[in-house]
């Protein structure tokens, strides 16, 4: 690795792991974390968990898994190219959709309504929960015992009343203080994605047209570049070639800014980032709009299109069926996690029980919630 910026992350000054651990010796210690989080079963679990297309409506369509990739790929471009911590930003961008339910963001949706009386459900502090907690290999501790910093930057975003229970991490959102940089580039690494892969499953889909985009200024600037340039290319090159301009536009954008405004501050340490009113990590003012628009667009024209908006509502409709069906006569459970809801219920009363029920509806892949509500609600199963 290059030398790393002196407002960079470093191993030497990390606050550490909530379990010390000795040192690896052939690998640092974000990259022992990064591959802990390769490792864990959340992570494979990401291939069968919904983006906006539930996993068996076509083959192509990016997954939570590829998702993470795309996130991991852009987040570790602008951390080289700004000198800071690769692997430290790699490893929040794998992680940090390790909580999300199946059938993306409706079924958070459905399952923080059902987990509204007993302190709410958010797919942010459950991949925490799953780093710190769920995860159970290791024979010294429970989760993947994380260092401090992959655990911060997994916590995007945070409640006061929730900031109160997680400790350390939990402090900057009690201090008002700013994460390190790698947790603010691995945050915009993730909207920079997501905003251009779904143009691109969007077209692809054909729930989208190059017509109803163009509406968008990001995109017609590039379309009109790439159609200006090439002659003859297929829908699918032109879809490309668009695409991939568009997102090199926002991270160019996002890196050049990024570094100007570290030139202005000239910090000297990670906690010189920390104390800034705000974060440092963002796009020039003319980019920022653009992304914005686009934003809006993919709401309005993708996440609420009709043939989305049909399945989503099914998909809330399971999460909903398994939450009451599981909290009602928690012996539907598999036996594991029926004794982790009575040990939690003694603990913690109804909420312990209900917390037991969120992680295991929040673990399973769309295939697997669909396969459960037919097993509890078809009487046609018996087992």
């Amino acid at each position: 690795m290059s030398a790393l910026a002196p407002y960079a992350a470093q191993q030497d000054n990390s606050r550490g792991r909530r379990h010390p651990e000795p040192a690896p010796a052939y690998r640092s210690e974000y990259q022992r974390d990064r591959d802990r989080i390769v490792h864990s079963a959340a992570f494979r679990r990401l291939e069968y968990k919904t983006q906006v297309f539930v996993n068996h409506e076509g083959d192509l369509f990016r997954t939570r898994l590829t998702h993470s990739l795309e996130v991991a790929q852009i987040a570790r471009t602008i951390a080289r190219s700004l000198a800071l911590n690769e692997d430290l930003a790699e490893a929040i961008a794998l992680a940090h959709d390790l909580g999300h339910t199946p059938f993306g963001h409706a079924g958070q949706d459905a399952l923080n309504a059902c987990m509204k009386p007993h302190g709410g459900f958010e797919h942010n502090a459950q991949s925490l929960r799953v780093v710190d907690e769920l995860e159970d290999k290791y024979a010294e501790f429970r989760g993947l015992n994380l260092c401090f910093e992959t655990r911060e930057g997994i916590l995007k975003h945070c409640s006061v009343k929730r900031a109160r229970s997680l400790g350390d991490v939990g402090e900057r959102f009690l201090k008002k203080r700013q994460p390190g940089l790698e947790a603010q580039l691995a945050n915009l690494a993730d909207e920079i994605a997501y905003n251009n892969h779904d143009v691109d499953d969007g077209l692809r889909a054909r729930l989208l047209t190059i017509e109803q985009l163009r509406e968008v200024p990001l995109f017609a600037r590039h379309h009109d570049v790439v159609v200006k340039a090439y002659s003859g290319l297929s829908p699918k090159q032109v879809r490309h070639e668009t695409i991939r301009r568009m997102t090199n536009t926002l991270v160019s954008d996002l890196t050049e800014h990024t570094r100007e405004r570290l030139r202005r501050l000239k910090p000297k340490h990670p906690d010189d980032i920390r104390a800034q009113p705000a974060a440092l990590v963002g796009f020039g003012d003319q980019v920022r709009e653009e992304n914005q628009e686009l934003k809006r667009f993919l709401r309005q024209h993708l996440y609420r299109h009709y043939q989305v908006h049909r399945v989503m509502v099914k998909a809330q409709r399971v999460v909903r069926d398994l939450f009451e069906a599981l909290f009602a006569d928690p012996r539907l459970l598999l036996p594991e996690f029926f004794a982790e809801a009575e040990a939690a219920e003694r603990e913690a009363g109804q909420a312990g029980r209900a917390r037991v029920i969120a992680d295991y509806i929040a673990g399973m892949t769309d295939r697997y919630a669909l396969d459960e509500h037919e097993r509890l609600f078809d009487p046609r199963r018996l087992r």
